[in-house]
């Protein structure tokens, strides 16, 4: 199939470009240089390093697992693979609540090791880190609903905003990441109607991830769409592909040919050849 990395977004003017046009933002996880290279080849808009890393390639119970090397690790090895393509990195757990100075340490070494923007989840109590951080030249987006480093807090992985007075709480939300100078804002988990309420009160993008189709844009964790483990299997994502028992029977047919001595196959003699 031939690549499609020409239509793959450079700078963050291009998220706001995208949503003036009414075009839909593709956006997609990854966490190694093959898979980011492949995600650009299939010609998605923005890659997310996310701290879902933690759980996906290292096994941990939980994103707050995420340490700031870890994501640095990750995020220079995507951009390796990306070329061009906007990186978007996460901040991981506790790197943006030390003060602005350390926030900035943080994004900065994620900007070095590729980014091209941070993402912090959530507002109340690091509303100074945002300005601080756009002003130093370092882009941020917006994380609010279900937010996986406060799981801890939310008692579960669980929808966001069902009652009216949580609904209000991440629409003001979504308002003060604009005001503060957030360029876009993920929306998970959160009912499709006040997903398209916040996507029309502010005006920058909005990325959704299980919030329905009244986004600016969608983004999914990867090996959630090429369905890579079948332990796992969130409701709001699609799997396009069943990558667990497709990688699994070629692993499978491998073994057995070692075993039966079908591989490898009887070479010539490089001296005859």
């Amino acid at each position: 199939m031939p690549s499609r990395s020409s239509g793959a977004m450079k700078t963050i003017r291009d998220f706001s470009e995208a949503r003036r046009a009414a075009r839909p933002i593709v956006m997609l996880t990854a966490y190694d240089a093959l898979m980011a290279r492949l995600v650009v080849q299939a010609g998605a808009d923005a890659i997310l390093v996310g701290d879902s890393v933690a759980m996906v390639a290292h096994g941990l119970p939980s994103t707050v697992e995420a340490t700031l090397e870890m994501m640095v690790l990750h995020t220079a090895a995507v951009r390796r693979g990306a070329g061009a393509c906007l990186i978007v990195a996460d901040m991981p757990f506790g790197s943006y609540r030390k003060g602005r100075h350390a926030a900035a340490d943080a994004a900065g070494a994620l900007i070095q090791a590729g980014a091209n923007a941070v993402k912090l989840e959530g507002v109340d109590g690091h509303e100074e880190v945002i300005p601080h951080l756009v002003s130093g030249g370092i882009p941020v987006m917006g994380h609010l609903g279900l937010l996986p480093q406060s799981v801890n807090l939310l008692g579960g992985y669980r929808m966001q905003g069902v009652s009216p007075v949580a609904a209000a709480k991440i629409e003001a939300d979504a308002r003060r990441l604009e005001q503060l100078g957030a360029f876009a804002v993920v929306l998970e988990c959160v009912p499709a109607g006040l997903a398209g309420a916040v996507t029309r009160a502010i005006d920058i993008p909005t990325i959704g991830i299980g919030a329905g189709p009244e986004t600016s844009g969608q983004i999914l964790v990867l090996t959630d769409v090429l369905g890579l483990d079948d332990r796992f299997r969130p409701r709001f994502a699609r799997r396009y592909l069943d990558g667990h028992a497709a990688v699994l029977t070629a692993l499978h047919a491998y073994v057995e040919d070692v075993r039966t001595v079908r591989f490898p196959e009887a070479q010539c003699d490089p001296a005859s050849a």
